[in-house]
């Protein structure tokens, strides 16, 4: 089974200032962790208010976005939240507004593996793909651009049942260049 990608923000500035915070919307299902670009505000019409998103390309990869939905996460086989306890399977549906947050230099966040396109090795940072919307783990900082930094390997606690619980390994990153 495919698992979608988990975010925590552990301290990051959108949770104190609004202006970090928008409703966007994108044509194809986002995680939440992923990164992109951000169109112009819909100015008619009933997403008035909403921004759209695109995968990174080389001239947005500075300034770039991460989806962040807390309520209005859309589960896999058109389940509802609540009713699947495995944060892994949460997504933003497409054509459906969630909500993203611009990172900011000294944020921390926990990531879960499925957020990055290749495996976690002895790399010590991670920046976005173009044309992508995962993160990839590198070796050196990135030149301009979003860029986070690796703290250490943590853990996801998971609710799988009654009596099974169980964790995943997740990163914590702290981003240094925006």
């Amino acid at each position: 089974m495919a698992y979608h990608s988990v975010l925590i923000p552990s301290a990051i500035a959108a949770m104190n200032i609004d202006s970090l915070n928008r409703s966007v919307i994108s044509a194809s299902p986002i995680d939440n962790g992923n990164i992109f670009a951000m169109g112009a505000e819909y100015t008619s019409g009933s997403l008035t208010e909403v921004f759209p998103v695109t995968q990174p390309s080389a001239g947005s990869a500075t300034g770039a976005w991460m989806a962040y939905s807390g309520d209005e996460i859309t589960v896999t086989n058109a389940q509802y939240k609540g009713l699947d306890p495995d944060p892994r399977n949460f997504f933003n549906a497409a054509g459906k507004v969630f909500s993203a947050f611009k990172p900011q230099v000294g944020d921390i966040i926990v990531l879960t593996a499925e957020a990055f396109s290749n495996t976690f090795s002895s790399h010590t940072y991670a920046a976005p793909i173009l044309t992508s919307y995962k993160l990839q783990w590198e070796s050196a900082a990135a030149a301009s651009g979003l860029c986070y930094k690796y703290i250490g390997a943590t853990y996801i606690s998971l609710a799988t049942g009654a009596i099974d619980n169980q964790r995943v390994t997740a990163y914590k990153l702290e981003c240094v260049s925006i």
